[in-house]
């Protein structure tokens, strides 16, 4: 069979469904708030407009109600969310914080907002989680906070780093962007630790457009995060506030119409991870048969599929994993309206965050770069997992979501068999 990259015929000739769980809900909540004329409530001033108007507060509600937590604080994105949390959690100059290499930015330079040094630890090759050998020598007397991230949609391992965390006496945040829904141990992931982050971007599982929820079990954090959302320094003195330590406020607030689409989205949440654990199962059964392809070992916890990975071993495939995907996505098609993106297959993540600028030349607030410390470095080589997975290994795609069905799930499959059953041809295009 002649590969599509070679001449061949497409196993798939038409764009993929796009992703929009927005419907007649979502448009008739807005509708309603439009007719009421109040599209925000929140006034920074202690007061009762403090906490926001009556659908952020409902959505609050409803958020800790499906979370099983005791507070949830509505953000304008998940990085307002991460640099609240961490500023309630009192880091500043000299502190260090423990942070992922492998995320979205905001997850390792959340800490320099409070001028506090980002220090980066590899990960493992599972869930893509701390290495938890690696957590502990990069613990110092100046470590105050771990950032966890559970990427793609996978809990990292939690167990572990929590018990770590107690025996050094540190903060846990859990960077649960890409995580809503997942279960680990029993427990929703982002729920575990002492904060826990979401995000409600538009391309995550349910979405306001821009937005972000934070939960906690502390009423002190979950107090300092409130009065950082909504312009601390301006509501300590009424509040009678005593403790001053990073209550210079930020406006991180929702607006009215953000939370009644929340409110509609978290109605789908259940019934969009069934559809993505669904599809992924999948996913897993066919391209594990294929000796080079490794997914994610689930035992003590759920994934919530954001993305699925996948990881490549090319000595076993013969040939690189880029060459392959390459063609596999000449096999695909785009999806509707995103096709200036591409078929949505991805070789690695994002470059390891200790690569960017603003690492390598020390540079954040000012010239004098005072975040930062000489004696913790950003070189390359700094975290060899995450490279090896970044450049060598990791792939992802975004095939599980919903409205996708049952056949272009199996054109997906499709693609990748149809390349891993002729990577022979892949070889002799390689070696021409």
């Amino acid at each position: 069979m002649k590969l599509a990259i070679n001449g061949g015929e497409k196993v798939r000739t038409k764009l993929f469904p796009r992703y929009n769980t927005i419907d007649t809900n979502e448009i008739d909540a807005v509708t309603k708030v439009l007719k009421e004329g109040t599209l925000s409530k929140f006034l920074g001033a202690w007061c009762d407009d403090f906490y926001g108007g009556k659908k952020v507060q409902e959505f609050e509600k409803l958020w800790s109600e499906k979370f099983k937590v005791k507070h949830s604080i509505s953000v304008n994105s998940n990085t307002s969310g991460l640099i609240a949390a961490l500023g309630a959690c009192g880091i500043g100059l000299g502190d260090e914080v423990i942070v992922s290499p492998y995320s979205m930015s905001i997850s390792a330079t959340a800490p320099l907002f409070y001028n506090a040094t980002p220090v980066f630890c590899d990960l493992e090759k599972n869930s893509y989680g701390f290495d938890t050998k690696m957590l502990e020598k990069v613990i110092t007397k100046d470590t105050k906070a771990i950032v966890v991230v559970h990427i793609f949609g996978c809990p990292s391992n939690l167990k572990e780093i929590m018990a770590i965390a107690k025996k050094h006496n540190l903060l846990v945040i859990e960077d649960a962007a890409q995580c809503p829904g997942a279960i680990y141990d029993g427990k929703l992931a982002g729920t575990i630790a002492d904060i826990g982050v979401f995000s409600l971007n538009y391309h995550k599982h349910i979405h306001t457009g821009e937005g972000g929820m934070i939960c906690t079990n502390n009423d002190i954090l979950a107090n300092k995060m409130q009065l950082i959302r909504n312009h601390a320094e301006s509501i300590v003195d009424n509040k009678g506030e005593s403790d001053l330590v990073n209550m210079l406020g930020f406006n991180f607030r929702l607006t009215e119409i953000q939370a009644a689409i929340g409110i509609e989205q978290l109605k789908k949440l259940d019934n969009e991870l069934k559809i993505r654990q669904k599809y992924a199962e999948l996913y897993n059964k066919a391209l594990t048969k294929f000796t080079f392809i490794e997914s994610t070992i689930l035992d003590n916890r759920t994934h919530s599929y954001y993305v699925q990975s996948f990881r490549f071993d090319e000595k076993k495939a013969g040939v690189s994993r880029d060459t392959f995907l390459n063609a596999v996505k000449a096999e695909l098609m785009p999806v509707e309206k995103r096709e200036n993106e591409g078929v949505p297959i991805s070789c690695g993540y994002v470059k390891p965050i200790y690569l960017l600028s603003i690492f390598q030349e020390k540079i954040a607030y000012n010239k004098q770069g005072f975040a930062f410390k000489d004696t913790i470095t950003y070189q390359k080589g700094l975290c060899p997992n995450v490279e090896k997975l970044h450049y060598k290994e990791l792939f992802s795609h975004d095939f599980t979501r919903s409205p996708l069905t049952l056949d272009d799930v199996n054109d997906v499959i499709k693609a990748y068999s149809k390349v891993a059953e002729n990577i022979e041809k892949l070889k002799l295009t390689k070696d021409i």
